[in-house]
């Protein structure tokens, strides 16, 4: 049965369940596309502006050539979520994903009913389905489980270009998912032994009131990222500084946390089932959580706990963005 969304395709709004790309793709063959993902607090976006510049960074690093203005890929956004709007519940936040592949190879060209050309995909679909079930982690807090697979560094391909080459991240996860115990989130090494990132969510430990990010070489420069370290430390007095930091210091932290765009924040109270601090969910990530939920207008907490009773997915054995079933 349709859901009766819609997704707008390379210049028209067409059913969720229609839209497709060729299986000559370039994503396809070499997972060549770049891709933002975004949400909304009370149904406005959060940041879109700032995803769209880093997709056109991407863009432009990865040479697809698209002719479409950032200013045009905007207005196409909120068409999509205007003409998906009526079909959310009233307090369901828009998730956009917005998904560019170069089109499909030169060997293919030929090939008659193909459209020529990059393709672009603006999804709109309830934010619960990433979050839910994971209102529980605002109390209990993440184990950060360093896992065998390293991430790729910015020598070999850049991961401050969201694409959607992420096999690593999938191993990593599915890693993490074979450990004993719940709520293990992989934590990824960059080549040298340095704290890197997560599977899609950036990683700060604070100590002495002061917040540290691994150094942005090799990781995913996220918004959320920004946002913590640009506008909430400022607005709340906190130092923050950028370096190579090693297990070690996680392990002698006071906090730590992550932070993604769909959950915001989200503690991290043990590594490799080690406490951090004293194990608790620490006064430094709620007072950065609470001055966030204040500036957007949201209980960010008490939204995704409130979404715990919708889980559609728990039965599922397919892997999510960030729940991994053991076997």
């Amino acid at each position: 049965m349709s859901s009766g969304r819609v997704i707008w395709m390379n210049g028209e709004l067409i059913p969720e369940v229609e839209a497709k790309i060729s299986v000559y793709d370039s994503a396809l063959m070499f997972g060549d596309m770049v891709f933002e993902m975004t949400r909304s607090f009370g149904k406005h976006q959060f940041k879109l502006r700032e995803h769209l510049e880093r997709l056109y960074a991407g863009l432009k690093i990865l040479r697809i050539p698209l002719e479409m203005t950032i200013d045009e890929m905007e207005l196409h956004c909120q068409e999509t979520i205007e003409a998906n709007d009526p079909l959310f519940s009233k307090d369901d936040e828009h998730r956009l994903m917005i998904d560019i592949s170069r089109g499909i190879l030169g060997i293919y060209q030929a090939v008659e009913g193909l459209r020529k050309g990059p393709n672009v995909i603006i999804a709109d679909f309830p934010l619960r389905w990433t979050v839910v079930g994971m209102g529980h982690l605002f109390d209990s807090g993440i184990n950060a489980v360093i896992t065998s697979q390293r991430a790729i560094p910015a020598t070999l391909m850049d991961p401050k270009v969201k694409n959607r080459s992420r096999i690593h991240y999938l191993m990593a996860n599915i890693e993490a998912s074979n450990f004993s115990g719940e709520d293990n989130w992989p934590l990824l090494l960059d080549p040298d032994g340095y704290i890197a990132e997560g599977t899609g969510d950036n990683f700060f430990i604070i100590k002495n009131n002061t917040i540290v990010s691994p150094e942005p070489r090799n990781i995913l420069r996220g918004v959320s990222r920004a946002y913590v370290m640009e506008e909430l430390a400022p607005q709340l007095g906190m130092s923050v500084i950028e370096k190579n930091i090693d297990p070690y210091d996680v392990y002698t932290a006071d906090e730590a946390f992550m932070t993604g765009t769909p959950f915001c924040m989200l503690p991290v109270t043990q590594l490799n089932g080690l406490l951090i601090g004293d194990g608790q969910v620490g006064k430094g990530f709620k007072t950065l959580l609470g001055r966030w939920s204040q500036n957007v207008g949201i209980d960010i907490e008490m939204q995704i706990k409130g979404w715990n009773a919708t889980d559609v997915t728990s039965d599922s054995d397919a892997p999510t963005p960030y729940r991994f079933k053991k076997k």
